[in-house]
Parts: structure tokens; sequence; C-alpha cells
């Protein structure tokens, strides 16, 4: 049995260990702000964090949370006002919004770990997920705006 904590509350799973977390998160706790993109871990759709690094849900096993603490976007803020959340609503960033979970939860990452990032490390921190909308300048604006607030 794998234990792991998401969003804070503690979760058994008793099935293939390594199933992606992706999917026990989705199927199993229904929490679907995560998307599935492209299942090889190249897109960022399916960003979530694990004990606060950003990590590709798709390409992840429950295993390898084992123990250890997952944030979806459900849990950034559940009441959606992280800084990267308002700065994300204030730039206006979204398109079709498909990408926004990842896209939110990686810039989230970023400004944990870094909170004064210069224009190349959020370029680089970004990078790999991919936005089909190409709100690419908007994307970077709010992770600007947001780490003015944190």
């Amino acid at each position: 049995m794998t234990q792991l904590r998401v969003n804070g509350v503690v979760r058994q799973f008793n099935g293939d260990p390594e199933m992606p977390l992706l999917w026990f998160v989705r199927d199993e706790l229904k929490l679907t702000g995560s998307k599935f993109g492209c299942g090889t871990g190249l897109c960022g759709a399916c960003t979530m964090h694990v004990d606060g690094e950003a990590v590709r849900g798709c390409i992840t096993a429950v295993s390898e949370a084992e123990g250890k603490d997952v944030t979806t976007i459900e849990g950034l803020d559940p009441a959606g006002n992280h800084p990267v959340q308002r700065a994300w609503r204030d730039v206006n960033v979204p398109q079709c919004g498909y990408c926004q979970s990842g896209q939110i939860m990686q810039a989230a990452a970023l400004l944990n770990e870094n909170p004064d990032p210069t224009d190349q490390q959020i370029i680089e921190a970004m990078d790999g997920n991919i936005c089909r909308c190409g709100t690419y300048q908007r994307i970077f604006a709010a992770v600007r705006t947001a780490a003015q607030e944190v």
C-alpha cells in the first residue's frame, strides 16, 4: 500500500505503484485540474508539486510520491488566490485554458524556489510548459507580476 499526502490530506493507494501520479489524482481522487497532454512529460499540462518541486504527473509513478506531499492546482490555494493565480487573472493569461494549471504550478514552483527571478530564469523555468494558443507573453508578464507579490 502506498501512502502520500495530497493537498494536505493523507491518501492511500492499493493499486499498481507504477501507475502515473496523474491518473491517481484524476481518476481515484477526482481532482481533474491537472490535465493529460502528451503522456511523455514534454508539454507540462500535468505539472504538480511533489515536496514543492514541479514534476510531470504523467511520468511520475505513485510510488515516487510515497510519503511525500503532493500539491495539485486544487491545493495550491483552495480559494484560487495564490499570487500566481491572481496574476494570471490580472494579466488575463488564459485563452483556451487547457495548459493553465500546469503553467501556474510551474510558475509557483519557480517563485517558491526563487522569489525574484531574472527574465532569463523565468524563460528557462517555463520553457517546458507548452501553450497551444501561444500566450507566452502574457504568461511571462503574469510570472513577473506574481514575483512582485511573493
